[in-house]
């Protein structure tokens, strides 16, 4: 519409209401003579005197009075999409869908405190908990996702990154493992030797046998046999259970298991520190700069990060 210009309407509601155009140049902060010259500007684009002489003062025309409400509902319509939104925001009604894109291990831990909070604060929000095949940024680019919980890989540069909480990996046997019962006080301690003999089932979403372990492994020259790859942590626990192999999960993954939180089998594993060092997990909240200034966003953000306080794990 480059023969339009909008500044016009807001002068046209400002004359209509004062009835005058040094009323209407006071209100705008203009000249009368600049006023004159945009009442003359709306005659040509209206086809209408709009405002006529009538003695000492002026008179709207019938098309001026029926444009006076139209008028006025639009330039308070521009006004309110042109100011910030209200920085209130009532939970109570709030009707929103949001998707959060996290792994099986993420949603088994926390997506039911989730749903508590978010359903005690505000009954109208639902919550889509969406699968993470991959690290790609697009789908927090398109809006497909909302937010993105996991370990920061290949990002954005415009993705923003807050972290949760730090985790760390442990080994994980079936009860009555020899490795267990071979190791304590007096016994043979679990070396990076002892652990590399054992047979081993690994979790990977793409697949991928060898991992940070591997690599720990491999500087004191040593090297382990991986039997099985699974896609998650509880399909991990669930061989690990009713074989000899031994299971790599998250602590917080065991954590809930041990406290009831999963139905993974608590009972049939336990857990020990692994015998080589890798580095911790940093597990973050990722969202696109277009949801900064979103209030209802940045309440699912502080939500999620209240809910997903680093426990003593």
């Amino acid at each position: 519409m480059p023969d339009v210009d909008l500044n016009l309407l807001m002068a046209l509601d400002a004359l209509l209401e004062e009835g005058s155009v040094t009323g209407a140049a006071r209100r705008l902060g203009l000249s009368a003579s600049a006023m004159s010259r945009t009442l003359a500007r709306l005659r040509a684009a209206t086809g209408d005197p709009l405002l006529v002489r009538a003695g000492r003062g002026m008179v709207p025309t019938p098309r001026a009075d029926e444009l006076r409400e139209r008028v006025h509902e639009l330039t308070r319509s521009a006004h309110a999409v042109l100011r910030p939104a209200a920085a209130g925001l009532d939970l109570a009604t709030l009707q929103r869908s949001f998707t959060i894109r996290a792994n099986d291990g993420f949603v088994e831990i926390f997506a039911a405190p989730l749903v508590a909070a978010v359903t005690a604060a505000a009954p109208n929000v639902r919550l889509r908990f969406a699968p993470k095949p991959d690290k790609d940024v697009q789908v927090l680019r398109e809006g497909m996702v909302d937010l993105e919980i996991g370990v920061l890989g290949a990002s954005g540069p415009e993705v923003r990154v807050q972290g949760l909480f730090r985790d760390h990996f442990v080994g994980v046997v079936r009860a009555g493992h020899a490795l267990l019962e071979q190791s304590g006080p007096g016994k043979n301690a679990i070396t990076p030797e002892r652990y590399a003999a054992c047979g081993h089932v690994v979790t990977s979403r793409r697949g991928l046998a060898n991992g940070p372990v591997d690599v720990a492994l491999a500087e004191l020259g040593l090297a382990r046999t991986v039997v099985a790859v699974v896609p998650g942590f509880r399909a991990a626990l669930a061989v690990a259970s009713t074989s000899d192999l031994v299971a790599q999960v998250t602590g917080s993954f065991f954590h809930a298991v041990r406290a009831g939180q999963t139905s993974s089998g608590a009972a049939t594993v336990d857990s020990f520190p692994l015998p080589v060092r890798t580095e911790a997990i940093t597990v973050s909240q990722m969202w696109h700069p277009r949801f900064d200034a979103d209030p209802a966003h940045r309440w699912l953000r502080e939500l999620v990060r209240a809910t997903c306080r680093e426990p003593a794990w």
